[in-house]
């Protein structure tokens, strides 16, 4: 799996966590139907990173004017290791001539948080907020590595950590952007912390906290998960409906031990809405979004017919339907990222693998592919693990024209190293 890959580069105790999933060799007949197509689309290079900031993970968001904002997992002008840099915020610039200008926002050093895996979101007054995944109480764990933090950044980039994870009952290793309420509270997910009795490791399942954006940066655990039937390991954003009502998924846990859907009211009281069982998907490590239904889509990293990932639809009332059984061929594979949907109700995404060209070590250097209304997938793009780039792990954003912007952890300049350090690109339909 690439993503845990590359947080392990990082110094993070990532693990899978999950229990060994089977292919399955059986299919729900309205599977059969489903096919898939391609169709050339253009793909832009916006930017290709290099020492300066590279390996972009997380989601990138977009201005107004055009700009994007993003984060690296290394990069920067600080060592966090002998051998990785803390990580990066940063923006491009369209410029009037085609061309994209690169800008460093804030170089992470270790106390102020490193390794920022998740995307960034913005208020009113354009102000950024995000997580990393280590750094900030630095004698956490056994590492020296930290536990994480939740991190404001200014306009002119100045950062704020509101809070340094513990490693305890609070939780740590947030991988995950986050979501705000109308009063500026700040909520997300913790990979492990918690119960730390809850595995073998005694690493702790995971916990979904909310931040209060204030001088003392309060944090509240709202609930903290077991790894059985509640779920464990949430790796993903939350969203949260108009009461209050946050939504997400968990790599592992539930009836089968292949992750859930859940819901956590604003007191804390969770609800599992899904199960998976292997067939329907299985591991769900990207978020959720939700249409004006309420009616969730989202991806599973593995699981469906052929172990390689789906695409999925789930009611407010719990049934799920199976919209695209990914082969991990041409059409992609390994899905970890959450979906955007245009008005049209078509749904995008990125696969990790597959694709048309061979990359070492994944067997394909990902996609980016279109989900229709009725399960007909169109492979976008197909990365060739070159200057076009390889793996993209994040979710896309979507343009009124219908253009798409995101990030690949690899490719690009691969002077950087033997396999580059990621890109930001365009596709335009």
């Amino acid at each position: 799996m690439r993503f845990q890959v590359i947080v392990m580069k990082y110094g993070g105790n990532w693990k899978s966590g999950g229990p060994a999933l089977v292919l399955i060799s059986t299919v729900l007949g309205m599977l059969v139907s489903i096919r898939s197509s391609a169709r050339a689309q253009t793909k832009v290079l916006l930017r290709a990173f290099t020492r300066r900031s590279e390996y972009p993970n997380g989601s990138l968001i977009r201005d107004s004017q055009g700009n994007l904002y993003g984060t690296t997992a290394g990069g920067g002008l600080n060592r966090c290791s002998d051998t990785t840099s803390c990580g990066t915020v940063w923006s491009l610039t369209p410029n009037s001539d085609g061309t994209w200008t690169e800008a460093v926002l804030y170089n992470f050093h270790g106390p102020d948080g490193a390794t920022p895996l998740g995307g960034l979101i913005r208020d009113a007054q354009d102000n950024f907020y995000g997580t990393t995944f280590g750094g900030g109480n630095l004698f956490c764990d056994s590492t020296d590595y930290g536990c994480g933090t939740v991190f404001k950044l200014t306009p002119s980039g100045r950062e704020t950590v509101l809070y340094r994870f513990s490693g305890g009952a609070d939780g740590r290793y947030p991988a995950a952007a986050l979501v705000r309420d109308a009063q500026g509270n700040l909520y997300g997910t913790t990979k492990e912390g918690g119960d730390l009795s809850c595995d073998l490791t005694n690493d702790g399942c995971g916990t979904v906290f909310r931040v209060e954006v204030t001088p003392n940066g309060t944090e509240t655990v709202l609930y903290t998960f077991t790894g059985g039937a509640d779920g464990g390991y949430p790796v993903a954003a939350l969203v949260r409906d108009e009461q209050g009502n946050l939504y997400g998924t968990t790599e592992v846990g539930g009836l089968y031990g292949q992750g859930t859907v859940f819901m956590l009211t604003p007191t804390g009281t969770e609800t599992v809405l899904y199960n998976f069982s292997g067939p329907d998907g299985a591991a769900p490590m990207g978020g959720l979004i939700r249409d004006a239904q309420g009616n969730f889509y989202g991806t599973t990293e593995v699981g469906g017919l052929y172990g390689q990932g789906t695409v999925f639809m789930l009611t407010p009332t719990g049934t799920e339907t199976v919209l695209y059984t990914f082969t991990g061929g041409a059409d992609g594979g390994y899905p970890v990222a959450a979906l955007v949907r245009d008005e049209q109700g078509n749904l995008y995404g990125t696969t990790d693998v597959g694709g048309n060209s061979p990359c070492f070590p994944t067997g394909g250097c990902g996609t980016v592919f279109k989900v229709s209304p009725a399960g007909i997938e169109t492979v976008l793009y197909a990365f060739t693990g070159g200057t076009d780039g390889q793996n993209p792990s994040g979710s896309l954003i979507l343009d009124s024209q219908g253009n798409l912007y995101g990030t690949t952890n690899l490719g690009g300049d691969l002077s950087c190293n033997s396999y580059g350090c990621g890109t930001v690109f365009e596709v335009i339909p």
